[in-house]
């Protein structure tokens, strides 16, 4: 029995992913844009947000907590606003759509806004943001999440994680990417520590009975911990209220479980916002960002953020991605029942 890693291209995983979830009754092209965003996050390095989530995404599928072949619509509610609808399916054809009709407005009117509403777990959000700052624009994704993080002086979990992320272009190379959830880590890596059965690092969360813990099981049982104590819980308010209450999805403690195939959908809101930094800059943005990214090589030993995420992109082309056995396994054993 193989007991080392499953080296595979991007192209396979993609390809392994796509057939898993179509054997589990999602539409292929919904199935191509989530395997796509998964591959894509798993190259990057954010497993949380990888190929990890295949076996869930399937079970939900398969079972009608996600609809797999939900076709999102969009409807235009005011010059620069729209409002798409992701029909209880997977997040990312909802963004596929946004993203693509976003862009126009956004250079037309200076800013457009789009709120995702009846969406699900839209993982990697720097990777949607940076599709914007490719075509010039800066980009911010919002979203909110089931129950993970107590308000701040509470014990229960009540809203999530709540990502947010901001892309920039630059003059010479990849924009400049911010993506971070309001926990002191994504819950998605507390998930993939617990298929690997590892522990967590102290500080990530506390057990159900509000006691730090590094283990992985007894922190997805209890509660994540914010950044930045009571600040970051602030902070992660402003996005229950940018994605949730602006989308009129569901709260985080309204929502379902991302993590298993029971009860009713998510019902989770994102909200895009692009703006075209010219006319608000006098023209002067790309420079303006040519002269903070020198700062950054101007002291020794600092990067820009997302720094990491792109060496790892370039090692995942290269190389491909290494996948556990035990989730290799998972993912074939998709397709073989399907069988």
């Amino acid at each position: 029995m193989m007991s080392g890693p499953i080296r595979m291209t991007l192209q396979e995983a993609e390809g392994l992913a796509m057939d898993a979830l179509v054997a589990c009754r999602t539409s292929p092209d919904a199935a191509r844009a989530t395997a796509r965003a998964l591959v894509q996050a798993e190259a990057d390095g954010q497993k949380g947000h990888g190929l990890s989530r295949v076996p869930c995404y399937a079970a939900q599928s398969r079972n009608g907590k996600v609809d797999g072949f939900a076709r999102p619509s969009v409807r235009k509610l005011a010059p620069s606003v729209l409002r798409v609808d992701a029909a209880h399916g997977f997040a990312y054809p909802a963004l596929d759509l946004a993203v693509a009709e976003i862009e126009p407005l956004a250079h037309s009117q200076g800013i457009a806004l789009a709120t995702i509403h009846r969406s699900h777990h839209f993982g990697q959000a720097g990777a949607v943001v940076e599709r914007l700052a490719d075509r010039g624009l800066v980009g911010l994704l919002l979203g909110n999440a089931p129950k993970a993080m107590a308000f701040w002086g509470g014990r229960q979990p009540m809203i999530g994680t709540n990502p947010v992320a901001i892309a920039a272009p630059v003059p010479v190379g990849p924009p400049l990417v911010i993506d971070m959830a309001l926990s002191q880590v994504a819950r998605g890596k507390v998930m993939a520590a617990q298929q690997l059965g590892e522990p967590i690092p102290e500080g990530w969360a506390l057990d159900r009975d509000g006691n730090p813990t590094t283990d992985a099981a007894a922190a997805l049982k209890g509660s994540m911990l914010p950044i930045g104590g009571a600040k970051g819980a602030a902070l992660a308010l402003m996005v229950e209220v940018l994605s949730a209450a602006l989308t009129a999805s569901h709260f985080g403690w309204e929502a379902s479980s991302l993590l298993d195939d029971v009860g009713p959908p998510p019902g989770l809101g994102q909200t895009l916002v692009a703006i075209d930094p010219a006319p608000s800059s006098d023209g002067r943005f790309l420079s303006r960002m040519g002269e903070l990214i020198a700062a950054f090589a101007r002291e020794p030993g600092v990067r820009p953020p997302g720094s990491r995420r792109l060496e790892n992109r370039a090692r995942a082309a290269r190389e491909g991605i290494a996948l556990p056995p035990t989730l290799h396994a998972e993912i074939l054993s998709l397709l073989e029942a399907a069988a």
